[in-house]
């Protein structure tokens, strides 16, 4: 249902096209890694990959599980609330371990939380957590990277102007992009795979965000 719910969302707030590279692949059982800079971009990423057919199990903040009807659909679609400096953050390993051993998609975002600036530009992805590296430590899961840019033109910055963001981008139709990379094996240890899951993820982005003309990405 999310997925579904996210792709009617996204064209109604803006005007969304993906790419992908030529051995671009969304196999079962891989995790999906996206590069995180608003609070729309998740819709905006759930329905790139529905219109690819993919509806991944998503990692995501607690404390969206609190929000009604959305906790509930979370919690029914058996997505994995990640409980930040908690000791039940574990558990979140735990529950993408379990749903990659049964065949699904995995959606993380390894930043870990969106960047604090208040303008709509985009740039690269920040320090990633090492959620994703011991994740595939664990579990020998190929990564794919997804980069994924515009989110920013949805909604960005302070709460009001978010909230303004929102509610004006149906009228200014911004436009939105996702590229989907080729999947790779992590095959560095400790921080040198974080490291490389983000050089993959930044290089997707940069080709979402030179699809939108982004100075971020071109100056790249």
């Amino acid at each position: 249902m999310l997925s579904r719910f996210a792709d009617v969302l996204v064209p109604a707030v803006g005007r969304l096209t993906i790419t992908a590279d030529a051995g671009a692949e969304l196999a079962p059982g891989s995790i999906i890694a996206a590069n995180h800079t608003s609070l729309a971009d998740p819709a905006v990423v759930l329905a790139a990959l529905h219109r690819l057919g993919v509806r991944p199990v998503v990692m995501a903040a607690a404390g969206l599980w609190r929000v009604p009807v959305l906790g509930r659909a979370l919690a029914l679609e058996g997505h994995i609330p990640v409980h930040r400096g908690d000791r039940r953050a574990a558990n979140a390993l735990d529950g993408a371990a379990e749903a990659l051993e049964r065949g699904r998609l995995v959606l993380i975002y390894a930043e870990g939380g969106i960047p604090q600036r208040a303008d709509a530009a985009e740039a690269a992805p920040g320090a990633f957590r090492s959620g994703l590296s011991r994740l595939v430590q664990r579990t020998g899961a190929p990564v794919v990277p997804v980069g994924q840019a515009g989110a920013r033109r949805v909604t960005s910055g302070s709460v009001a102007k978010q909230l303004a963001g929102l509610f004006t981008a149906p009228l200014r139709r911004p436009e939105l992009h996702v590229h989907i990379g080729e999947p790779l094996e992590l095959t560095a240890d400790g921080a040198a795979r974080t490291e490389q899951a983000r050089t993959a993820v930044t290089a997707a982005w940069r080709t979402a965000a030179a699809q939108l003309g982004e100075p971020a990405a071109l100056a790249a």
